[in-house]
This record gives C-alpha cells, structure tokens and sequence, in this order.
C-alpha cells in the first residue's frame, strides 16, 4: 500500500500524515462503520505513526464483538508501552472493549490495576458482567461502587430482565432514589417485563410513569404483539398522543407477525397520511405482508416506490423482495433481484431457496444450495429445513440422506422441524417403517407436526395397524392428540371398511366438543380498498398528495 495516499472515510482521498488520521478518527467518532475502517487503517499505518492517545478511545469503541479482540489487544499494549494506559479514560475504554468481546476476566485485571476509576469505569464493568450473563459479579461490583448514577441502576434493572430475572429486576427499580428515577428507569423496567412477555406487570409499571417517551410506548405495543394480544397493542396505539416512525413500524410489524397482512397495508397507508416517510424497516414489514397475502401488485407497488425514493436497500430488503415475489408465484422477478445482488448473506439465499420451495421447484432448490456453498456463504438450520421439506414435497429420499450428511458436516444438529422432515419424507415415499423407527429414535419429544406427517402417511397408503401403532404413540401423551389425528384416523378406518371403529372416533370427538373448522380460501380484488390505499401511499410518497 503506498502510505503517501491512502482511502477512507466516505471516499475522501488526502495526504497520509498523523493529525489528519487522528482528526479523521475523532470526527467520525459517532460512525461504526468508519471506525472499523478506521481500525484497519490504524492496523496498517501504525509503524509509521506516532502514539496519539487521543484516538485510542474513539477506535476501541469500534472493538464490539469478538472478532476485534485483536485490535484490542494491539491497543491495549501500545497504551502500555507509550504508558497512556494509567489515564482513566483510556483504561475505562480498554475494560469497556474486553466485556464486549466477551473476555470480562481480561477486563477485571485492567480494572483492579487501574490506579483512578470514575463512575464510567465502574458503570463499564458492571454492564460487562451483565452482558456476558455473570449476574453475580456484577450485584458485588454493583454494591462496592462508590457512586451510583442512573447509568448504574439502569444498567443493573435491565441487564437482569435480559437474563430473565425479572422480579431482582423489579427489587432493584423499586430501590431506585426518587431523585435518579427518570423516565429512562421507568421505560427499562417496562421494556424488560415487555421482552419477557409479562404484559400484566408491564403495564402495571407503564400505568404509574409520570411521564412516558416513544421507546415505552413503542415496547408496549411490540410486547402486546408478540404475545399475539393484537386487540391491546392496537388500545395502546391509539392512546398515543404524538406518533414518530419507529411506532408506526412497531404496529406494521405487529400486525405482519400475527398474520393480519390487510391491517398492516391499512396501517401504511395511514403512516402516510400521518405524514411519515418509510424506511428500510417499514418496508421490510409491508413486504410481508405482500407476501402473506398474495398480493403481487401491492408488492410491485412497494418495489416500484424503493426505487424511485432510494430507501436504504440492505440484505433484509432485498430478502423481502425475494420473499414477496416467490410467495407470490412470481419467480421470474425473485430471481432477478436474487441475481442483482452484489452482496447475498444467508438471509437472501435462504429467501431464494425457500422461493423455489414454496412453487415446487425441487431441483432449483438443491441447484441453489450448492451454489450457496460455492459461495462460502454457511447454511444454516434454516436452510436445511426448506430443502428437506422440498425433498419431501418432490420424493427425493436420496438427495434428503445427502442433505443430511452435509448438516453433519457443518455441525449443525437436527431439531424436531429437521425430523419432521424426514418423516413426512419417508412416509409419502411409502417408507412408514423406518419413518416410524426414526420417530422413536428422536432425541426429543415428537411434536404434532411430526405426528401428524407420519399419520397422514398412513392414510395416503391405507396402512390401518401403523396408524393405531402411533395413536398408541400419541395416546400416551394426550395433549399432543388434536382433531386432525383423530379425523385421519377415522377416514383409514373408513378406508379399510372398519365402520364401527370409525363412527365410534368420530363420535368421541362430537362428545368432547371438537368441531370442524371449515377451511377458506382468499382472493384480492382488483381496485379493492386495501389495494387502492397502497397506490394512494405510493403515489403521494412519490409526486406528493393527490387523487385517484
């Protein structure tokens, strides 16, 4: 590399000498992605630099994850050799960098040997140990520190509702000093009972804020909806006084989560009413829904405005555009955005791989999943799951066995989906013996899913003394019995002129109160309303408000 030039920064291209670097660094201090370019610069110039303590905190900030312990270590003995690793603000950086690189022991050490700590020394080693699940150590530093802020409680409120202990949680928010109990405490104690799903106690604690800001009410909405208690993230919304971005997508995405496509498509347009521009995040969601409900001209409608208002497309995006096309039947346009792609992470070959899935295309599948690995791109759990289920969908018994020996291969584990998998496999290719001998050979309790792939199988090849072999399988365990086994079961009795003991099934379901739920099929208008307010959104975030 030729030091007099070198590149970095948004493109800037200036002559290579220390005050610029460190002025560059210090200038894009708030900017992750440019101090991780920074720090590979650093790594390249600095044999010919001199030590600038200055910038040793801005480009430790960039250390956030394992991989860059290296630079961690590099920074931390360059501060020690230049003797700048006694000053409080670099030493607090170097623990701060070793808790998020996972190696809190390393932090510890820098911490004891530190000759001055502030209450942001502390507060780093503190939130170091709850980040790597050391919950223990950080109630013992927690109590000996000297000076407790609001960072301090509020780290310790919420680093234990992440690790799932909520009510210690709880006993710290309640112990909090009324003087440093501000709206940031309140929306951490919420947002933790939130995540963990305990909306009574959230809302109990959100009922008594004095006062309450967007990421609270945003965390009640996304709670309510993750519980799939739609109708009470909807009461929230509406309470809402004064709406921003990240609370519209919030009940967009809700709504996707819980399989209400149509109400998130009403729910864009009117975030467009509201005056609110999408973003990445909101697009990603009305993709879904496109997609959830087959809605291609919608969806069309969405790419068309990505374009033509430059929203960020990142790997996401692209995986919904892949998803929105390929649910839609429209293979033709998944593949071309697949293929404009510079960048695939697993997110889009697994969007691509499922798309081919999804309309039957076996053979794709597989064609996709070796150029996936041609690619150096890893497959994961998830990949396995839809080729194996496409391998099932077309009968290919051998390509699944190879499937497998290559989960092996990259140490993946088969969970309970992988083996439903291979039951329905093995049964539709009339293999209900070793599909039965591989039920039992599971590691893990059968699911319903399971079962029911291996009963249908049974039904498809009339084999009656299999089917009661896994009800017995099922009877031991009644809770997994549900009505669509019974009703199979009655339909091979059916099948094999057995009248009594299919009538008698059928009337034990009645007995106990089963009922059919009749199935439904759903169909989109042309011009309808949904249909129409998504032209409406995309025409006015285009040329501005108008009719149609």
């Amino acid at each position: 590399m030729n030091m007099q030039h070198v590149h970095f920064f948004g493109g800037i291209t200036k002559s290579f000498n220390p005050s610029n670097w460190s002025h560059s660094i210090r200038n894009n201090s708030t900017k992750q992605a440019s101090l991780k370019r920074a720090l590979v610069l650093y790594r390249q110039t600095r044999h010919e630099t001199t030590h600038d303590p200055t910038v040793i905190p801005q480009l430790l900030k960039a250390c956030d994850s394992h991989p860059f312990l290296h630079y961690v270590k590099s920074l931390h003995a360059e501060s020690i050799k230049a003797g700048s690793d006694v000053d409080v603000f670099i030493g607090t950086a170097i623990v701060a960098a070793y808790a998020k690189c996972g190696v809190v022991c390393d932090a510890r050490k820098v911490f004891d040997f530190m000759p001055e700590r502030n209450v942001v020394t502390w507060n780093a080693m503190i939130g170091g140990y709850l980040r790597n699940g050391d919950a223990e150590s950080a109630l013992l530093a927690f109590e000996a520190m000297p000076g407790k802020t609001r960072v301090s409680w509020s780290q310790m409120i919420g680093g234990f509702a992440r690790n799932g202990d909520t009510v210690t949680a709880r006993k710290f928010f309640d112990k909090v000093p009324c003087e440093l109990k501000d709206v940031v405490i309140w929306t951490v104690m919420v947002d933790g009972y939130a995540k963990k799903g305990e909306m009574e106690d959230a809302k109990e604690v959100f009922e008594l804020m004095p006062e309450r800001n967007y990421f609270v009410w945003s965390s009640m909405v996304c709670g309510y909806c993750k519980k799939g208690d739609v109708m009470e993230a909807e009461a929230i919304f509406q309470r809402i006084p004064v709406r921003n971005l990240e609370i519209w997508n919030s009940m967009i995405a809700g709504y996707v989560q819980n399989g209400f496509g149509d109400k998130a498509l009403e729910a864009f347009a009117e975030m467009g009413v509201d005056g609110f521009k999408p973003n990445e995040f909101t697009v990603v969601s009305v993709l879904s829904a496109c997609a959830q409900l087959g809605d291609l001209d919608a969806g069309k409608q969405m790419h068309h405005m990505i374009e033509c208002k430059g929203i960020a497309v990142n790997q996401f995006v692209l995986s919904g555009l892949i998803d929105m096309y390929a649910k839609c039947g429209d293979l033709v346009n998944a593949r071309l955005v697949f293929e404009s792609c510079n960048e695939r992470n697993a997110f889009c070959w697994n969007a691509m791989i499922a798309g081919f899935a999804v309309n039957g295309q076996c053979n794709e599948v597989l064609e996709y999943l070796g150029r996936m690995e041609e690619s150096n791109i890893r497959p994961d759990a998830v990949t396995f799951i839809t080729v194996l289920s496409a391998c099932a969908h077309g009968g290919l018994v051998s390509e699944a066995l190879e499937v497998i020996s290559k989960m092996e291969e990259y140490g993946i584990e088969m969970g309970v989906r992988h083996y439903g998998c291979m039951v329905d496999l093995l049964g539709r290719a009339g293999r209900l013996t070793e599909a039965y001998e591989l039920i039992k050979r599971m590691p893990m309790k059968p699911n319903e899913t399971v079962l029911g792939a291996m009963i249908g199988a049974c039904w498809i090849h009339s084999d009656m003394k299999m089917a009661e072999q896994v009800m017995k399988m099922i009877g031991a365990d009644s809770a997994t019995c549900v009505n669509s086994h019974n009703v199979l079961l009655s339909n091979i009795y059916a099948a094999s002129e057995k009248w009594e003991k299919a009538e008698m099934i059928r009337s034990s379901m009645v007995d106990g109160g089963s009922e059919k739920i009749p199935g439904c099929s759903s169909i989109i208008l042309s011009n309808s309303a949904v249909d129409l307010s998504i032209r409406k959104e995309v025409s006015c975030q285009m040329n501005g408000p108008s009719t149609i």
